[in-house]
């Protein structure tokens, strides 16, 4: 296994509703998350959070705080997950781009009604972005 690479996951809220993407590869090919990627040598963590954002919706948008960080072990990957709120330039609707399937506005109170990444859900209530899981 390699060792430990670094991901960023972006974070916008507009209206009550939440930026997310469905996965179209990988081992979480076909889940919802947010949008997000990793960190390319010589990127600084908000240049990252930037173009993940704009790779995967289309959309630009300024990385803000620090929301939390979150770490998966599997048995071909180590991933140090940082996620870090967005503020976007103009909230349009995504179209889906590079390794997303699929983008979209999900309202707050339907988000973990989708087949989500592991631990998504917990995080995002464990960071105050979501209110319940269940």
């Amino acid at each position: 296994m390699p060792g430990p690479g670094v991901g960023v996951g972006a974070i916008a809220i507009d209206n009550e509703r939440l930026l997310m993407i469905r996965r179209g590869h990988g081992p979480a090919a076909g889940e919802w998350s947010i949008p997000g990627g990793r960190v390319e040598a010589g990127e600084t963590l908000a240049e990252a959070v930037v173009r993940e954002l704009e790779e995967e919706t289309g959309l630009e948008g300024v990385c803000g705080e620090f929301v939390g960080w979150d770490e998966r072990i599997g048995e071909e990957f180590h991933f140090v997950l940082l996620a870090f709120k967005v503020t976007l330039l103009e909230v349009n609707e995504p179209v889906a781009g590079d390794d997303a399937a699929e983008a979209a506005w999900v309202p707050l109170a339907d988000v973990a009604d989708r087949q989500l990444v592991d631990g998504l859900a917990e995080f995002l209530h464990d960071n105050g972005i979501l209110e319940v899981i269940a």
